[in-house]
């Protein structure tokens, strides 16, 4: 196995679309992802597990009844489980994700976008 560090703008410049994680590594049953994110996410909510999110680049804010929470570059919040919230970027925004393997980006499998890995 060769080591290799994983750079988050080379991965970030392989696609376009929004709202769609990508898995660009793995870490004790984990998904570390990367995605591209501007407009409104839908509502929802994860009853299992609570929601990482790392701003790279933009401006994200995710609402939540409780009050909203504004992330700039280098910024983190988590959202606990259970607390519907909603992300939102009205410019393009880079978004660094983490959470456990096969969680639903809506809460639901029904809706959610397909995970890949590049």
């Amino acid at each position: 196995m060769t080591a290799k560090a994983v750079n988050l703008a080379d991965k970030l410049s392989t696609f376009a679309e929004y709202w769609s994680p990508k898995i660009v590594s793995q870490f004790n049953g984990h998904d570390v992802m990367v995605v591209k994110v501007q407009g409104e996410f839908v509502w929802h909510t994860h009853d299992d597990t609570d929601d990482f999110f790392l701003v790279l680049d933009g401006i994200v804010t995710i609402e939540m009844e409780q009050g909203n929470v504004t992330l700039k570059p280098g910024e983190l919040y988590v959202v606990p489980k259970g607390v519907q919230h909603r992300p939102v970027a009205q410019e393009e925004a880079h978004i660094l994700l983490i959470e456990p393997k096969g969680t639903p980006n809506t809460g639901d499998t029904d809706t959610a976008a397909e995970k890949v890995e590049i």
